[in-house]
């Protein structure tokens, strides 16, 4: 009867921290579809507005979408939450304006797959700067996934574009993004974390779209910004104010390894919306870089629950 005792007290944690590992990967795994749905109206607002403005207004939305349920946690407002989410937001900041420039120059393929080197970058960091040295199934599900990244992204070989390079800065912060998360979540509240990022991020990118871009062409901008406003809303209220508070939830209990090759499956759902609502096709090489990140997934899903 004791030793039955003690197996049941035993097991109960493990099956418990194995169940709130699913729920975190789960919980990633949504924010993935949300940033997938999102890519197709972020390719659209690239044709009509500059990328401090686009991305001002998406974050300063998603700001204001999150303040009803944050504002009254605000004065128990940590220095944590308050350093820790502006050092979010200024990668954040980079990470996006770098991107949504990039687009400008380079096709949405290689964009996707460039962005998606931060799946191999968060353990290289984790290791070369950090010292946390992950375990070889995290290094082969990050490989996994940038080998499904090429295949899915169809640039058939890599030639350079004038935005690649961006793209690869911004894969550098998005890298640090989930990193800087994978240590603030769980020493912070989700809902004050989320809102300081998105204020820093949106308050600088408004501030240089007013001195960089409104200035030169006010008309041309209010113009594109009537052309695209629902891309605005949409990525604001979801891709913000939805996806990136998930992702602080979601890495309160997954490490930032797994996180990473989750998070990159927002490339197969923007295969799939796309497919789904802009007539794209996938050829036999795409549809087997998406089997390649969802075996990614799983053997980071399998080493959680090992």
């Amino acid at each position: 009867m004791a030793g039955r005792s003690l197996t049941s007290s035993c097991g109960e944690p493990r099956r418990t921290a194995r169940g709130e590992r699913l729920r975190a990967d789960l919980i990633l795994l949504a924010v993935a579809v949300v940033w997938g749905s999102s890519f197709v109206a972020q390719r659209v607002a690239a044709a009509y507005l500059g990328p401090f403005f686009y991305t001002g207004t998406r974050f300063l939305l998603g700001a204001l979408t999150l303040l009803p349920l944050a504002g009254r946690r605000l004065r128990a407002l940590t220095r944590l939450e308050w350093w820790g989410g502006a050092l979010a937001g200024l990668f954040l900041f980079g990470a996006a304006n770098l991107q949504q420039a990039g687009l400008r120059f380079t096709t949405a393929g290689k964009a996707g797959f460039i962005t998606g080197l931060y799946v191999v970058l968060v353990p290289l960091f984790l290791a070369l700067v950090w010292r946390q040295w992950p375990r070889w199934s995290a290094w082969a599900a990050s490989l996994l996934a940038v080998a499904g990244l090429f295949l899915l992204s169809g640039v058939g070989r890599l030639t350079l574009a004038p935005g690649d390079g961006w793209e690869l800065a911004g894969a550098v912060l998005w890298a640090l993004h989930v990193i800087l998360i994978g240590y603030l979540a769980p020493r912070a509240d989700v809902l004050r974390l989320a809102l300081v990022q998105y204020l820093i991020c949106g308050l600088l990118s408004t501030a240089l779209a007013l001195g960089l871009e409104y200035g030169r062409g006010q008309a041309t901008l209010l113009q594109g910004l009537a052309v695209v406003w629902w891309t605005v809303v949409y990525n604001g209220v979801l891709s913000v104010g939805l996806g990136f508070t998930l992702q602080v939830v979601g890495q309160r209990r997954a490490p930032a390894t797994d996180a990473a090759v989750i998070l990159s499956l927002e490339a197969v759902f923007a295969a799939l919306f796309g497919w789904l609502l802009l007539g794209e096709t996938l050829a036999a090489g795409q549809f087997l870089g998406c089997g390649l990140m969802l075996a990614g997934m799983l053997l980071a899903q399998a080493r959680a629950s090992a």
